[in-house]
């Protein structure tokens, strides 16, 4: 029973459920590692400054979290900054007709490898999130960057799975296996706080040529 059930079964009501999952929650993210966080938004801003495009994957909850990022990452600040050096997001999660060509002809393993195989280009890099980080199509596709001598960032949770191994920085959220739900708000928190550090320098570069 891991501890989101057991807060179940303690729970005589949603009141005192709410209570205590916002408890476990919190005490998730205070034991998030603040330095990798750190070096996935530099790492963030330096595919910003070289031109470099972001790939986003994703399955389930995970994949709508990395349309998500590339909404927040490409788009808004774009608008909000209009600045000449925008994001290059793209999620890879968002193409229905690939997805299924791909899945059907071959496999879902190979989902977003095929997909990286026509826009990957030399720098470019790729955010993995998995909550278990066993998904295959998401080990494959962090297994082919690696090859080309590219970047992985990775979110994920339980005890970070296969794609840890293959990830350069990693924002580990260390739940106990089967607690999808709190690893995903905390990758989907992970999304707003980045994207909101990395609006600020922007805007804080521009205030600074202005001067």
């Amino acid at each position: 029973m891991n501890n989101i059930e057991q807060l179940l079964e303690k729970s005589a009501n949603i009141q005192q459920f709410a209570k205590r999952y916002f408890s476990y929650f919190f005490k998730l993210l205070g034991e998030l590692e603040l330095d990798a966080i750190a070096a996935f938004a530099e790492e963030m801003e330096k595919a910003r400054q070289n031109r470099n495009t972001i790939f986003f994957i994703g399955n389930g909850g995970s994949a709508v979290t990395a349309s998500h990022m590339a909404n927040d990452f490409g788009n808004d600040i774009r608008k909000r900054t209009n600045t000449d050096t925008p994001f290059r997001v793209l999620s890879l999660t968002d193409n229905t007709a690939v997805m299924l060509a791909i899945a059907n002809d071959d496999g879902y393993d190979n989902l977003f490898v095929n997909q990286l195989r026509i826009h990957y280009q030399r720098g470019d890099k790729l955010v993995a999130i998995s909550a278990s980080g066993n998904s295959p199509n998401i080990v494959a596709a962090a297994e082919w960057i690696k090859a080309q001598g590219g970047v992985v960032m990775a979110l994920v949770g339980f005890d970070g799975g296969k794609l840890k191994e293959f990830s350069d920085v990693v924002i580990h959220v260390k739940s106990m296996k089967g607690e999808f739900g709190p690893v995903e708000d905390i990758h989907l928190i992970m999304n707003h706080l980045l994207s909101y550090w990395l609006q600020y320098r922007i805007q804080k570069e521009q205030n600074m040529e202005k001067k």
